[in-house]
């Protein structure tokens, strides 16, 4: 009888082991989707990011041309950091850059340039 009870207590404290390793992850997996699809949402918005006015970017509608298109943000930027200081501030790495300094002008907060970046590193 004893052992039933030990075999049982033994599956429940595995459950509850593995259910503590994995929620995290699903809760980062979740929380990472959510970051992209606010991100996207900013980087479209006209009055926001408008990533749009100048970049082709994922499926977004009548994108600009005077900007490289958005396409494999992972290999042109393997660093995320180096992506979001190009975004914080363009003309540091191109004083010739006509892209705005969204993060130094505050024309986006940090939670939205993080969110941009985010998103665009998915492309």
């Amino acid at each position: 009888m004893k052992r039933k009870y030990l075999v049982g207590a033994a599956g429940v404290l595995a459950a509850v082991i593995t259910g503590a390793i994995v929620a995290p992850q699903a809760v980062l997996a979740a929380k990472g989707a959510s970051m992209v699809e606010e991100g996207k949402k900013i980087a479209f918005d006209r009055k926001k990011g408008n990533c749009l006015a100048c970049h082709m970017m994922g499926d977004g509608a009548s994108p600009g041309n005077i900007a490289p298109p958005l396409l494999a943000m992972k290999s042109r930027y393997p660093d995320k950091a180096k992506l979001r200081a190009q975004i914080w501030d363009a003309t540091t790495a191109n004083p010739d850059s006509t892209m705005p300094p969204f993060g130094k002008h505050n024309i986006l907060s940090a939670s939205e340039l993080d969110k941009i970046v985010e998103y665009v590193w998915t492309l």
